[in-house]
Formats: C-alpha cells, structure tokens, sequence
C-alpha cells in the first residue's frame, strides 16, 4: 500500500469521525430546539389577538376582524403613548449610558493586590442584585421618602439642610433617580462579567507589557481595555436591544402621583392599558410593536458593532 493511499484513507477517516461527532452535537441540540420553539415561537400564534376584536371566553375565530385598528390606536389614539415611549427611551439611554461602569469597577477590582479583600470588595456591591424590587422600595422609601427618613434626619443634624427634602416626589429628578437606584443595584452583579473577561486574557500580553517597561495605567489601557471590548459590545447590544424593556417591577413600586408623568414606562403602560383594563387585543398590538422595534435595533446595532471592529457584514 502506497504512502498517498494511506494518507488518503486516514483523511477519509478523520473526516468520518469528525460527521459523526457533528450529528451527535445535533442530535443532543434537538431537544433544546423543540423546547426553543415550544416557548419561544409557538406564543407567536396570539399576535392573531392584535388583529380582532378579542372577548376574554370567545374563541378568536368568532372575533371579528379589524385589521390595524389597534395598531392605529397605539399611535394615534392618544398623546400618553409618545410621552410613555420618551421615558422609555430617556431611561434606557441614561443605562447605556452609565454601562460603562461596571467595566470601570471590575477593572478597579483586579488592581487590587490583597486578594481577600478584593473578593470582599466584588461580594458585598452584587448583594442588592439579589434583593427584590419591594425590598428596594422599603429600604429607599425609608432612607429617602419622608420628613422623618434617615437621610433628612442625618443631614438636618449636621446643619447640612434646613428642609427636609423628598428626591421620590421630586419630577425633576426622577430619571436620575431611578438610573441611579438600578446603577446602584447591579453595578455589582455586572462587574462579575467583566471581570470573568479580565481573568481569561492571556497572561503573556501583560508579561510582555512589563517586559516594555509599562506601567499599571498603560497595562489597563493597551491590554485590558481591548481585551474587555467584544464583552462589553456583547452587553451593548443586548442593552440596545432591550431599550424598550425598562422593567416592571421598579417603576410600578417607586413611581408616585408626583413622578408618574416622567417614570410610566413601556411594561407599566402595557399593563395599565391592556392587561389592568382587559384590553388584551390592545396588549398584544403593543408586545408586537415591542418585538419588531427590539429586532430593528437589534440589527442596526449588531452592524455598527461589526463595521466599528472593522468586522466584514457580509
């Protein structure tokens, strides 16, 4: 037997065992894709709600159809569904905006020598990612709500402040206010990410930097800054995609008769003019807009992530 004539049949084998290899990573993937489609595609059909006049106990073949109706009445219907998509939109750019901090923390965690106190320093800020959204509204309506808060109570006795002042009512405030409670409660949790990324980048690229003479600052900028990059666009794009998914649970709790008008937010007007109001063709005309402008930024993001890292779209 000839040396091409084993070559040839040692290629024919490799490329056996590795088809084989593939249909057994497909064949283990295909319950998790009858899973995906059972959860994630088969809810599709109730778009067919947005499209009719739905009575809760009617089939929906008995509906009658109406096209766009509630398509037109989203836009047009009244002036509270611009106001709610500014707020919406405003606080979703304010996170991206300051997504960038946890980047920064995690950084500022791994300059630490002294291990221990560097796992303390990472522990105790992901704590209040784990505290639900009531808890957060007692704790902030007890530090920061009333004339007798601890906050007005603490400043008032070192002659800080002669008023007691109430940031929950304030209108004027209310975007950074509630920016800062979420910063506050998953600056932590978040940092986890980044610093899971800073922990996978190769030990050599900093070896050579010291060989180079760089310095600690010159490290972070030309090693682990780019290192953190494709984690961050990751974060960005998932962000930018969810810009209209700001959370129920915060601004239902914390918003006020004083703040509403700035802090009612896509899911609380979802759920105050579909769900609360029985208006469930209304409900799912919103959850489609939702979805489709989720896609487009989505995509428009994902594009000018890739042209940014000079990444070919095609």
């Amino acid at each position: 037997m000839t040396t091409a004539t084993q070559a040839v049949k040692k290629k024919a084998a490799a490329a056996g065992g590795k088809r084989k290899r593939q249909i057994t990573l497909v064949v283990l993937l295909i319950p998790f894709l009858v899973m995906i489609g059972i959860f994630n595609y088969a809810p599709l059909f109730g778009w067919s709600y947005a499209f009719v006049d739905y009575t809760p106990g009617v089939s929906i073949r008995d509906c009658q159809f109406v096209g766009l109706k509630y398509f037109e009445r989203i836009f047009f219907g009244s002036g509270d569904f611009l106001r709610v998509l500014r707020n919406t939109l405003v606080i979703s750019l304010l996170n991206i905006l300051f997504s960038v901090l946890p980047a920064i923390f995690a950084i500022a965690i791994s300059q630490v020598r002294s291990k221990r106190y560097a796992k303390i320093v990472q522990t105790c800020p992901s704590i209040p990612n784990f505290i639900s959204w009531v808890l957060v509204y007692s704790m902030v309506y007890m530090l920061l709500s009333s004339e007798a808060s601890a906050m007005n109570t603490i400043l008032k006795s070192l002659g800080v402040i002669q008023e007691s002042l109430s940031p929950l009512t304030n209108v004027d405030h209310a975007w950074a206010m509630q920016v800062g409670i979420n910063i506050w409660k998953t600056l932590g949790y978040n940092a986890i990410i980044y610093l899971s990324a800073i922990t996978s980048i190769d030990q050599e690229l900093y070896q050579a930097a010291d060989v180079d003479g760089a310095n600690s600052f010159q490290k972070i900028l030309h090693v682990t800054i780019p290192g953190l990059l494709s984690t961050f666009f990751v974060l960005l794009l998932l962000a930018i995609s969810n810009m209209l998914s700001n959370g129920f649970d915060q601004f239902w709790l914390l918003g006020n008769g004083m703040t509403w008008d700035k802090l009612e937010v896509f899911d609380t007007y979802v759920y105050r003019m579909g769900i609360r109001n029985m208006e469930y063709s209304l409900a799912t005309a919103m959850g489609i807009f939702k979805s489709i402008v989720s896609i487009v930024l989505l995509t428009i993001a994902n594009l000018g992530s890739k042209k940014l890292r000079g990444v070919s779209i095609f």
